[in-house]
């Protein structure tokens, strides 16, 4: 299942602003990633979630692969980065794919540790518009998805993405998996996400 997507921003604060006046997404501060230099702002979508990351220290983000490529990636304003996509096992997904599985960690400004086992974020194997995969290493009810807000917009969930590339690439890379991502022709990346709303109709960011 789609776990979240991934915005690269300039401003955190900033960010979340705007999702807010254009549209109604509430956003809350999620924290600190000590080994890349950056930090990040959550808009909770019950399963799922938008994650805002930005560089906070530029002297640390320089020294690694990730924090380079959020800094690269904002050079000219914010832009989508990459989807997400959650596994029971992703070991199992590592060894399909030959991909190192990395741990993560990172503290709520509340407190409470939220850790995860990664594959693929930072693997020069992935194509950059390929998903990358994830395996929570903590209680279901930590999800960053879950935490409780209020969209002025009644956003509840990720309904679609829509993503440039290759279709038969990426079920391949998936393994097979169905998950609601339409493919279009044209310049490989992210380009729009679908959101549900209570009243059945759709938030779209582009």
């Amino acid at each position: 299942m789609i776990d979240h997507v991934v915005m690269a921003v300039r401003d955190l604060d900033d960010a979340g602003d705007r999702l807010l006046r254009d549209h109604g997404l509430a956003s809350v501060p999620g924290g600190r990633h000590a080994r890349w230099g950056t930090a990040n702002r959550i808009v909770p979508l019950g399963e799922d979630y938008i994650e805002l990351i930005g560089v906070v220290d530029r002297e640390q983000a320089a020294g690694t692969v990730f924090g380079r490529t959020m800094m690269d990636l904002t050079t000219d304003g914010d832009r989508w980065y990459a989807i997400c996509v959650a596994s029971d096992d992703v070991d199992v997904i590592a060894r399909r794919l030959g991909l190192a599985i990395e741990p993560g960690a990172r503290t709520r400004p509340d407190g409470a540790v939220l850790r995860w086992r990664g594959a693929g974020l930072e693997a020069p194997e992935r194509d950059p518009w390929l998903p990358f995969f994830i395996t929570w290493d903590t209680s279901p009810e930590l999800h960053p998805g879950r935490t409780p807000v209020q969209h002025p917009s009644g956003a509840n969930g990720i309904a679609w993405l829509q993503l440039g590339g290759d279709a038969a690439r990426l079920s391949e890379w998936l393994g097979g998996a169905d998950l609601p991502i339409r493919v279009a022709d044209g310049e490989p990346g992210l380009r729009a996400v679908g959101l549900r709303e209570s009243s059945g109709a759709e938030v779209v960011l582009r």
